[in-house]
């Protein structure tokens, strides 16, 4: 009996660069079988659940959810005990960005991909699903490798812009905030930083919630992040930031799923399963 092929998923939200990687993987790799093209983050996401291929390329900037969003994602909604597939990002970035992938070990391909190098990631992939060498998947490693990617400076955002000085770094981080402009209604509160609780990003806005009150402000919740002293807010999802010194609880539900509680609400916050690393017992 012949194995079954492999099979992959392609993310790509400009048509045109969606087929000519599939025209270079019949090319580099004809057993593969491309499964399905999406072109944003949720449908990759939702397609990667349903489909459950071997191989991901997804590329870094897409609607909604961006590459590694989606597949921070996916890897938190991966059914257990299924392997996760091999993870390739297609990206246009250049210099620092790369650097970063380089430095995480998840592999890569600069658009457009060229031939020699997409065969190089063929051979790496023959690895990975073979369960051998470096290239192995583990799940665990793979969540790593997404947490140093989405916080590397450059790389979940907005791509350089060409007139960028070629060896340009990141920005000087903003100074630490301590008081937040909130809106409640029709009026504007100062919000002390020291009173907030936790922050959730809810559609267009992040909701700004303290033990009495919750507020609305337009930030976005990863360039609030920037803004706020990592050993005091930690982040426990995608979506969520709390303060560590105020969760009283961790609890594992029966699917397996990690919910905190906070000193001074009521409510239960998903943990997700990028950062379940958070709460292992000492």
């Amino acid at each position: 009996m012949n194995p079954t092929p492999p099979r992959a998923l392609i993310a790509e939200d400009e048509p045109l660069l969606a087929a000519a990687l599939q025209h270079e993987l019949a090319q580099a790799w004809p057993a593969l079988q491309v499964a399905a093209t999406v072109g944003d983050g949720l449908s990759a996401v939702q397609q990667a659940l349903a489909l459950q291929p071997d191989v991901l390329f997804f590329d870094i900037r897409m609607p909604g959810l961006s590459g590694l969003e989606a597949a921070a994602e996916l890897a938190d909604a991966w059914p257990a005990g299924k392997p996760f597939p091999a993870l390739v990002f297609v990206t246009a970035y250049d210099q620092y960005a790369v650097q970063a992938f380089e430095a995480q070990a998840v592999d890569y391909l600069l658009k457009p991909v060229q031939p020699a190098r997409l065969q190089k990631t063929v051979q790496k992939l023959h690895s990975a699903l073979s369960g051998k060498g470096p290239e192995a998947i583990n799940l665990e490693a793979t969540m790593a490798q997404l947490r140093h990617l989405l916080a590397a400076p450059g790389v979940a955002a907005h791509p350089p812009l060409a007139t960028d000085a070629p060896h340009a770094q990141p920005a000087a981080a903003a100074p630490l905030l301590t008081m937040i402009q909130a809106s409640s209604g029709s009026q504007i509160h100062m919000v002390p930083v020291a009173e907030v609780l936790y922050f959730e990003a809810a559609d267009k806005y992040v909701r700004v919630l303290t033990a009495a009150r919750e507020f609305l402000i337009r930030t976005p919740l990863k360039e609030l992040t920037a803004q706020l002293d990592p050993q005091v807010f930690w982040q426990v999802h995608r979506s969520t930031l709390v303060r560590a010194s105020r969760i009283t609880t961790v609890t594992r539900d029966e699917a397996g799923k990690l919910h905190l509680e906070l000193a001074g609400r009521p409510e239960k916050l998903a943990v997700s399963r990028l950062y379940a690393h958070l709460f292992k017992a000492m």
